[in-house]
């Protein structure tokens, strides 16, 4: 216990040393445009400023619903306008005031201010030396009615000058996890900056943009044309990311409930989502289906909240009255996610997986074609896991012998169609991690074997009775 609050205490001072040292740099940046006869252009650091403090301010305002386009200190085209428009040290202010004023929404709040203004200092700072070292300013030309850009010229120190943003921002982003969360280096930067130099050199394009119209006869105002499209798109796109982070986070608390619950199938929604996936793929469906099948997938079981725990976790056989209870548990399932209109049609998956093609399943015995297609689905990657998963009662099946006893209840259990797809996915990209919580094969109980049938095909309720 001692030993794990040292690492701790270990880790933050750790952290804030890191912090106060790219805070130092930072300083030590901005420290030029400050010193009397620097000839800083007070006016357009002034503005660039002010847009940046506007842009950050909504994050803090009730009225906004506290939400703000990306992160605190997150509007990077007019950053990259900025480090093409100011000297280096000048540019380095513009993201103080908006960073230290920005919305933080974990503790410390103090601390992760001061983090981002100096990150974002020293990475404007960066980015500005680097375009004016390839004679940025004089291809971009000078304000006013004189001299015009030299645009195909001018894009090699714009491009660079990007290079040297998402460089030197994903290196401090990897050396902040790195002293904060005691990660090795190399984990810390892994992908860091190839997922970020696409997005940066579209944001640099932007910025690119602005600072030519800046620079025009039509003045800065000309240049809020291109700043507020993009402000407004970065909005939608954090709004619709923010959403999809709010779903998995539904998702997840449901399938942990679920997995707290029912130790035997510990693992199992989450493979199910998989192979429901790789069915959606196989038979061409949308995108966005794609992925409801995946939520179906793997919120299939998420009825097993209101079956006893005890049925749950039985070791033997069900008694008649404990099978009924579990067969409630897709009904069950679909009345806890009725309310989540995102699920659209896994909530019919979710409450008809149970079903059969010859209409002998469960909840309704609905047949053939009045099963939901993607109920379907979901029966055949359910049944599929359930047989290549090692249960306290019994070993997995191969993967080969899995698909045969597919093969072999389709058309009447199954759809073969599902089946077949099923089949073509593993064939192309194989399976793997077809092995639940227990870990270890152990003994079958007494007196039971492998099943055959698969008409129930997870969970315990079927232990002896398939």
């Amino acid at each position: 216990m001692l030993g794990g609050e040292r690492r701790v205490r270990a880790t933050r001072r750790a952290a804030r040393v890191h912090i106060g040292a790219v805070a130092l740099g930072a300083a030590l940046c901005v420290r030029p445009a400050l010193t009397p006869g620097a000839g800083t252009p007070w006016a357009t650091l002034g503005l660039l400023t002010g847009l940046y403090l506007a842009c950050e301010l909504p994050g803090r305002c009730l009225f906004f619903g506290g939400s703000v386009p990306l992160a605190a200190g997150s509007f990077f085209p007019l950053l990259l306008a900025a480090a093409l428009l100011l000297p280096p040290s000048a540019a380095a202010l513009v993201a103080v005031p908006g960073s230290l004023v920005g919305r933080v929404d974990e503790p410390p709040a103090a601390a992760r201010r001061i983090w981002r203004a100096a990150q974002l200092a020293v990475t404007v700072w960066a980015a500005a030396t680097v375009h004016a070292l390839l004679g940025g300013p004089a291809a971009l030309g000078a304000p006013g009615p004189g001299r015009l850009p030299d645009l195909p010229y001018a894009l090699l120190p714009v491009c660079a000058a990007v290079l040297a943003f998402s460089a030197v921002l994903a290196a401090l982003d990897g050396s902040i996890l790195a002293a904060a969360e005691q990660l090795p280096p190399r984990r810390a930067w892994r992908g860091l900056l190839p997922r970020s130099l696409a997005p940066h050199l579209v944001h640099g394009l932007a910025g690119l943009m602005m600072a030519v119209l800046w620079n025009s006869t039509y003045g800065p105002l000309a240049a809020l044309f291109v700043l507020l499209p993009m402000y407004i798109s970065c909005w939608v796109y954090a709004q619709y990311h923010r959403e999809h982070a709010a779903h998995r986070a539904t998702i997840r608390a449901l399938v942990q409930a679920v997995d707290l619950k029912d130790t035997y199938t510990r693992g199992h929604s989450e493979r199910v989502g998989r192979a429901s996936v790789l069915i959606a793929r196989e038979l061409g469906m949308a995108r966005e289906r794609v992925e409801v099948l995946r939520f179906a997938g793997i919120l299939h079981d998420v009825g097993k909240l209101g079956v006893p725990t005890r049925v749950l976790r039985k070791d033997g056989p069900l008694t008649p009255e404990e099978r009924r209870a579990i067969e409630l548990h897709p009904e069950y399932g679909h009345e806890i996610v009725r309310g989540i209109g995102f699920l659209g049609e896994a909530r019919a998956a979710i409450l008809h997986h149970h079903e059969r093609l010859d209409g002998g399943g469960y909840p309704y015995g609905l047949a053939g074609r009045a099963i939901p297609e993607c109920a379907r689905v979901v029966a055949v990657a359910d049944a599929f896991d359930a047989m290549t998963s090692t249960r306290s009662y019994r070993p997995g099946r191969p993967v080969p012998a899995a698909v045969e006893e597919l093969e072999r209840c389709a058309g009447t259990q199954f759809d073969p169609r599902m089946v077949r797809a099923l089949a073509r996915g593993l064939e192309r990209y194989g399976w793997s991690g077809a092995v639940t919580s227990d870990e270890a094969r152990v003994p079958l109980p007494r007196g039971g074997e492998a099943p055959r049938e698969v008409s129930v095909p997870d969970g315990p309720e079927g232990k002896g009775t398939r």
